[in-house]
């Protein structure tokens, strides 16, 4: 059982993710354009240096567009429909588990930490975390390791006694260049992605053999 746990956010604690692509085809929908999946994943778990729906729209429609306002209209249907979004099922349960079992535990993700601690309040799972780190706390987010590698020295566990969780290949590749050990829980965005390096693969938290992960009548002792 590793000693620390270190999870991603957007798409793993709770599915965002699909209401962000969502988004974005609606975008790319609307100037009779179809912005395909497998285009699109380049860039989750990671931001538009690894693939920037904006550019390609552009180089797609030979048009430039006013990105301030088509992204605040974005934004805020987003919003709208991820208001009633709750944890992905199982999430609280293994969290708790973890949490019982004196796991420690913490997030990092590429989004920002206000977006993140926001989400963990408003879920009601922030108290289990002993440390977030975001995209504003290194100069490099993933598919490079910066983001883990800060999670464990916040926590001060080696990235040999850690285990990551995400649901992203960019995710995988940040947690394999960390040196860390990666858990996959798909999502309906990242389903068919290419996780051959991955320990393990699932589609959920209540999978038996994600719940197997945490023994919560082991403990750190000895």
């Amino acid at each position: 059982m590793p000693r620390a746990i270190i999870f991603d956010f957007d798409g793993l604690l709770v599915d965002t993710e699909t209401a962000i692509y969502e988004s974005w085809k609606n975008v790319y929908s609307d100037h009779d354009q179809f912005l395909e999946l497998e285009t699109y994943k380049q860039c989750v778990g990671s931001d538009f240096g690894q693939f920037n729906p904006e550019d390609e729209l552009e180089r797609r429609t030979g048009k430039a567009f006013d990105w301030t306002s088509i992204n605040m209209k974005r934004e805020q249907a987003i919003r709208q429909q991820l208001a009633t979004q709750d944890a992905r099922p199982g999430v609280r349960e293994f969290l708790e588990r973890a949490t019982d079992a004196g796991i420690k535990l913490a997030v990092a993700s590429s989004s920002s930490r206000a977006w993140v601690a926001g989400w963990l309040e408003k879920l009601g799972i922030r108290q289990h975390f002993d440390a977030l780190r975001n995209r504003d706390d290194v100069t490099r987010i993933k598919p490079y390791p910066d983001l883990f590698l800060a999670a464990c020295k916040a926590l001060d566990i080696s990235p040999a006694q850690s285990l990551v969780m995400e649901d992203s290949e960019n995710g995988l590749r940040a947690a394999k260049a960390a040196g860390i050990q990666c858990v996959i829980v798909t999502n309906p965005v990242t389903e068919g992605g290419d996780f051959r390096d991955a320990m393990l693969k699932a589609e959920c938290f209540t999978s038996p053999s994600v719940r197997q992960l945490v023994n919560e009548t082991n403990t750190n002792e000895g």
